[in-house]
């Protein structure tokens, strides 16, 4: 069983910038890939930014240029610094860490992001 616990999430005004955190309790060089994905009122969870093993990250349209996607490798940790927050950010936010068949897929406890003036 692995563990993923995020922090990060708040209240922002429009503009404004905040970083959420994934911490996992497994070394996540071993994972495929670990992402973030968020789910806003009504909508359906979709894919934020995704960064695989060898550390390529892929962005949703709607964030390219606004978001970050990164990892600490030491601190078995993953980021998501995001910029220029938009009303339309505002949404639960969830990461998730593939391990691959054997280990398996887990997802953190979700962060709630909201922007607002």
């Amino acid at each position: 069983q692995v563990q993923l616990v995020e922090s990060g999430g708040g209240l922002v005004q429009p503009g404004g910038s905040l970083r959420l955190s994934c911490a996992a309790s497994r070394n996540i060089l071993t994972t495929n890939t670990m992402g973030w994905y968020r789910q806003a009122p009504g909508k359906q969870r979709e894919l934020v930014a995704i960064i695989d093993s060898g550390g390529s990250a892929n962005y949703a349209d709607s964030v390219k240029g606004r978001f970050t996607i990164s990892r600490d490798i030491a601190k078995n940790t993953m980021y998501l610094q995001m910029n220029s927050l938009k009303p339309e950010d505002t949404a639960v936010y969830y990461c998730n860490a593939n391990f691959g068949p054997v280990i398996g897929s887990y997802w953190g406890q979700e962060t709630q992001v909201t922007v607002s003036s």
